[in-house]
């Protein structure tokens, strides 16, 4: 038997979970405990560590003693080494081992652990957009869109796969329609950037901005609740902390379809996450599945199932028939990154 510590470090929330395993075939969703912090309260991981594996010891009524270790941290990660700059907190691999008297301790990015995740996943977990033409050892690709846009890869590596970070959603944004290259005019000019990243378009903040791009240019009036929680988070920029969500509000709204602008901007912005998932596959030719990650997706199904997220993403010229051989999933499971580092933690 091993046992593993599992972690999902964000700068708001932490969950760990103690996972018990036989060998590295079996299945690390099922915990022998977990539990959710507040980051803030904890000067740094180690106490949070002690106190979680504390309240273990006296749950399951045995020593503990933790074999191997793997935390996805959300935030840059070199050499085994991450500074959470929302936190104060500075991990370092070597320190966490030695201070948990853990023998085997790695830190990954948050969407490394996803990657890791998806092997780990049930069918029950995920929702089929298109069933394609799946190949044993094929790549797979990873994208998900939430604060920002992640996007990764896997590849099978004598007969293992491994997990690639990418930068892929700071690649430049492809305008497709008049509509979009309109987009993108407003865009420059409203922030004064150089370039627009796909990023800034296919994500929690690209919703916002294609609401106020479609307000902007009139293409349909503001329903007073959505205007109310929009210009309340226009009032806010520049704080570190909002008290409202303008891509939830939206999002909402048009799958509720009570309101024309919102319903716009999420057709909009499920067009444009499609095309930038189909340009990752042309990149990779997943034919091991490409997964969407991320709770954009996961919270607006009904908008993603509708058909224009594969329209945009097979609607590649010549290349059609490739890209409707790629097997399209999203990730319905909130936990995937943790069932990652306990992968990741059990190939240690």
């Amino acid at each position: 038997m091993t046992l593993l510590l599992a972690g999902d470090i964000g700068g708001t929330k932490t969950i760990l979970r103690l996972v018990e395993i036989q060998s590295d075939a079996d299945s690390t969703k099922n915990a022998l405990h977990e539990t959710r912090y507040s980051s803030h309260d904890f000067p740094d991981l180690v106490p949070m560590v002690e106190t979680f594996l504390a309240a273990a010891q006296e749950k399951i009524d045995r020593a503990i003693a933790i074999e191997k270790a793997c935390f996805a941290i959300a935030g840059p990660v070199v050499n085994n080494v991450c500074k959470l700059t929302n936190l104060g907190w500075t991990l370092e691999a070597d320190r966490l081992s030695h201070q948990l008297s853990i023998p085997k301790v790695t830190l990954i990015n948050d969407f490394a652990a996803i990657g890791y995740g998806i092997l780990g996943l049930d069918d029950s977990d995920l929702q089929t957009l298109q069933v394609g033409h799946p190949e044993e050892n094929a790549p797979i690709a990873v994208i998900g869109a939430g604060t920002g846009l992640g996007q990764g890869y896997l590849i099978n590596i004598a007969g293992t796969y491994q997990v690639f970070g990418s930068e892929g959603g700071h690649a430049d944004y492809a305008p497709r329609t008049e509509l979009e290259i309109d987009l993108s005019r407003y865009l420059l000019d409203k922030l004064r950037i150089e370039r627009i990243s796909a990023e800034r378009i296919v994500s929690g903040q690209g919703i916002l901005a294609i609401y106020q791009f479609l307000r902007d240019r009139g293409h349909a009036t503001e329903l007073p609740e959505i205007a109310k929680v929009v210009r309340t988070w226009e009032s806010q920029v520049g704080r570190s902390e909002k008290t409202v969500d303008p891509a939830a509000s939206i999002s909402k709204a048009a799958i509720e379809g009570t309101d024309p602008l919102s319903e716009k901007t999420m057709q909009m912005f499920v067009e444009a996450y499609g095309a930038e998932a189909g340009n990752l596959a042309l990149k990779l030719l997943p034919y091991g599945g490409l997964y969407i990650a991320g709770g954009i997706a996961a919270k607006n199904l009904p908008l993603m199932t509708e058909g224009s997220f594969l329209d945009a993403f097979t609607l590649k010229g010549r290349m059609r028939s490739l890209m409707e051989r790629v097997p399209v999933h999203v990730i319905l499971n909130p936990q995937v990154g943790l069932i990652g580092a306990a992968l990741c933690a059990a190939r240690l």
